[in-house]
């Protein structure tokens, strides 16, 4: 193997034993998409998706539906996981999709993937956050914006099944009651009597 290219194997080190990695990521480290696909051939690394690389030894996610949202996150600009895929990330739902649903904003181009719900939203800032899916960050709604989100979007069955849910999370992963009325007010969904009927 040529010296340059198994220095640029040595640099990628900090990122062959995660359970996968970004092209953005290797850049950081010196080396190239070129470089990546050569290791690609020599089976060095597995490319699992656009611009989503894993070390031939590297751990292998839990759930590999995430390798596939990983990849749908890289193909949609500017996207934030919504809806039934983040209920899932929260363990929200008992539900599995088969895609990955993905909010972009109203004005934005999109071409249509089989593996992708695209919902176009008008407000992508409110409640925007990051999850970690192996070691990629991913943008998501929290938890909050999820819940009042699937009353708009997902009909009131799935709604309040994942409220029902999320009202028993302790610790970490308790819901914050007064951020849902406040996404609730400003997206103009009324959440209250649901609020009051599982609160009392």
């Amino acid at each position: 193997m040529d010296m340059k290219l198994k220095n640029a194997l040595d640099k990628l080190k900090p990122l062959l034993l995660a359970p996968c990695f970004t092209s953005k990521e290797a850049h950081l480290y010196g080396v190239s998409p070129s470089t990546l696909a050569y290791y690609v051939k020599q089976n060095e690394l597995t490319r699992i998706g656009h611009g989503v690389y894993r070390g031939a030894n590297a751990p292998v996610l839990d759930d590999f539906r995430w390798e596939d949202l990983i990849e749908a996150m890289q193909r949609v600009k500017d996207g934030v996981i919504c809806l039934t895929s983040a209920l899932s990330l929260y363990h929200f739902t008992e539900e599995m999709s088969l895609q990955h649903w993905i909010a972009i904003r109203n004005e934005t181009i999109h071409r249509a993937l089989p593996t992708t719900k695209v919902v176009r939203m008008r407000n992508l800032t409110l409640g925007k956050t990051t999850i970690k899916v192996g070691n990629v960050t991913l943008p998501i709604f929290d938890r909050e914006r999820t819940i009042v989100d699937a009353f708009r979007y997902l009909g009131r069955e799935t709604a309040l099944k994942a409220l029902k849910i999320a009202l028993t999370k302790k610790g970490s992963e308790k819901i914050d009651l007064e951020k849902i009325r406040k996404y609730a007010k400003k997206l103009r969904i009324k959440i209250e009597p649901f609020l009051i009927a599982m609160t009392l």
